[in-house]
């Protein structure tokens, strides 16, 4: 996942899918910048992360 940072991803959850710049990944969030700001999604609730193309 790591060759992702700096690039559009799409990140998928259970309840929604996110789209925007992915900026970084930890052992417990996502955050990614999206048009309409920052976004910080807990892991545990992410199903997959795509990069866009």
């Amino acid at each position: 996942m790591q060759e992702l940072i700096g690039k559009e991803v799409e990140v998928k959850t259970v309840e929604t899918i996110y789209r925007g710049v992915l900026v970084e990944i930890s052992e417990a969030e996502v955050n990614i910048q999206s048009e309409t700001g920052w976004l910080v999604i807990p892991l545990d609730r992410v199903v997959e992360i795509k990069g866009m193309t």
